[in-house]
């Protein structure tokens, strides 16, 4: 008799929220993040878990290669997706060289951003989605949401208001589906302190975001820099439901299959191991569509067999 198992392709557990259509990614830090499969690259001695405080202390120091402390999101965002981050921020003091630089809290793609040619301060930077801090310098402090596309277009909506030293800010970013920009406000004791409504717009074509990322950018060796020290907690993401839910295996007329729930705007492949090490396709790539999919292995082996289906954004 045949015996099968059926994985799932690897996709970060996410805790549902109030609605079905969202999931929520939260980071308290109340153990060491670096122990919940938190990263870094770059320079990692930017980055320190406060124990006591419960919160990242972080050093934004641009004289240092591009530093980021990360979390994969197991999704893909793209334009068409809703999604949102929030956070405290306290700065202990932030200063600025020139025109500045930016310090930055928010979404990017982990590949691109840690290209050798990724420049935020030279405006090579494409696929992120992000709040920026400016302290002043020859120009106003500014507060920025920062949207750039794969082609790096950029968008942003700002304000000019600085962050001052010791005070703990709310900051919340939002992208709603279709969107080409970010809106973004900032709390203090939950009074909105500043709302992001001034805006650089630009065309803007897609992009994709796949981790959380607390971003300490290299400078451009033109004096446009940004040295700040402050802390990160309470970090709260709201993200799209995973592509894949509600997974089911079942014969029908002696062929196996799966059926899901899934998410259109990505494809879907299903996979067949014998020894869970290497995978074989055995359906083609099929796009997903509002209502449940069918998946079928047409040429099952006789012996044992696993099962998993692979979600990709094209």
């Amino acid at each position: 008799m045949k015996k099968f198992r059926v994985f799932v392709a690897a996709i970060l557990v996410l805790s549902y929220c109030g609605s079905p259509q969202a999931a929520t990614f939260t980071e308290n830090f109340s153990s060491d993040p670096l122990q919940n499969d938190w990263k870094t690259f770059g320079d990692a001695n930017l980055f320190r878990w406060n124990a006591a405080g419960q919160n990242l202390a972080v050093t934004w120091d641009s004289s240092q290669t591009n530093s980021y402390f990360y979390h994969s999101l197991g999704t893909i965002l793209a334009r068409d997706d809703d999604f949102a981050l929030e956070f405290d921020l306290n700065l202990t003091d932030a200063t600025a060289g020139a025109y500045g630089s930016e310090l930055g809290i928010g979404f990017l793609n982990i590949a691109t951003a840690t290209s050798p040619d990724f420049l935020r301060s030279l405006g090579t930077s494409p696929n992120v989605a992000e709040f920026d801090y400016f302290p002043p310098s020859q120009i106003a402090a500014s507060i920025d949401a920062t949207l750039i596309d794969a082609s790096n277009n950029f968008y942003f909506t700002f304000n000019t208001a600085p962050l001052d030293p010791g005070v703990t800010y709310h900051v919340r970013i939002a992208h709603a589906a279709g969107d080409p920009n970010l809106s973004g406000e900032v709390f203090t004791n939950g009074v909105l302190y500043a709302a992001l409504t001034n805006s650089y717009p630009s065309t803007m074509a897609d992009f994709r975001l796949d981790a959380i990322a607390i971003s300490s950018y290299q400078d451009d060796g033109f004096g446009d820099t940004v040295l700040a020290h402050g802390t990160v907690g309470n970090l709260v993401a709201t993200l799209p439901p995973p592509p894949v839910q509600n997974l089911a295996g079942s014969f029908s007329n002696g062929t196996w299959q799966v059926q899901f729930n899934e998410r259109t705007n990505w494809l879907f492949t299903l996979e067949r191991s014998t020894d869970l090490v290497s995978w074989t396709n055995v359906s083609p790539a099929t796009a997903g569509a509002p209502n449940v999919l069918t998946l079928q292995d047409t040429n099952a082996p006789t012996g044992n067999a696993f099962y998993r289906v692979r979600a990709e954004r094209p």
